[in-house]
């Protein structure tokens, strides 16, 4: 445990859920409807790492950024979660708040067009990475108007830290299939937690109102993730980091 205050964040239904570790004290669980009301709460040295995309590219190759082609040879099965984030541009494509599916659906073939026309080979966006756009977003904007934070707010990936957690072999079992909580995969997660240092009666909890438990657990996995930052003990993918065109960090830690 370090003495500065870590949490590990990960998006959810009801916005971010954080898991928050203190020195000499137990680990929380918490819900926040914003990154920004996050760190208000948090000391002025607390260490985020957080399961989101910084740093967005101009133009993107097969693969997605580099962060992403690196992490993927580790995870094996696991390699499909993490998804390709496309260009800043496709990202800012669409940026209302959209209230009819219909309307989504429009939003995601805009995104899509943006994305093929500055990739090569042209590539459009998944439902899935599409699905958390309003976050990167938030989390980019909240970085480029407050630059300060980039040094203590860092981008990591839960299943490359429970990749890391496991003595670099990816786990066996999947988190979910199609769609629905996996026990045994959620089992072998929390084992390994337990092992690493979290409670096991904390894991054994129920997930926050709003959160999943998938999401519960990624948040334990990446709050362990940031105690390393705060210890100059994490590993950075690429090392060093590179920076994208409005000066935010693009790597993934573990």
């Amino acid at each position: 445990m370090t003495a500065r205050t870590a949490a590990g964040v990960d998006g959810c239904k009801a916005g971010w859920i954080a898991v928050i570790g203190k020195a000499g004290g137990p680990a929380e669980a918490c819900i926040f409807d914003s990154v920004s009301a996050l760190v208000a709460t948090l000391p002025a040295d607390a260490v985020v790492a957080v399961d989101m995309p910084i740093g967005l590219p101009d133009f993107t190759h097969h693969g997605g950024r580099g962060p992403e082609r690196l992490v993927r040879r580790f995870l094996g099965e696991r390699q499909s979660s993490v998804f390709s984030i496309p260009s800043r541009k496709a990202v800012y494509a669409a940026e209302e708040n959209v209230t009819t599916i219909e309307r989504w659906y429009e939003a995601h073939r805009e995104a899509s067009r943006v994305a093929r026309e500055t990739s090569d080979p042209p590539r459009g966006v998944s439902i899935q990475a599409f699905g958390i756009f309003s976050k990167i977003r938030e989390l980019d904007r909240l970085l480029i108007a407050r630059p300060e934070l980039r040094k203590r707010i860092v981008e990591s990936h839960p299943e490359a830290a429970f990749w890391r957690l496991n003595g670099g072999s990816a786990m066996a079992l999947p988190k979910k299939i199609k769609g629905r909580v996996n026990p045994a995969g959620m089992e072998e997660r929390k084992a390994l937690l337990a092992r690493c240092g979290h409670d096991r009666a904390f894991l054994d909890r129920p997930a926050p109102r709003g959160a999943g438990e998938d999401d519960f657990l990624d948040a334990a996995a990446v709050m362990l993730v940031a105690e390393r930052f705060a210890r100059d003990e994490a590993v950075s993918f690429p090392h060093p980091p590179g920076v994208d065109g409005f000066g935010n960090p693009v790597a993934i830690w573990t």
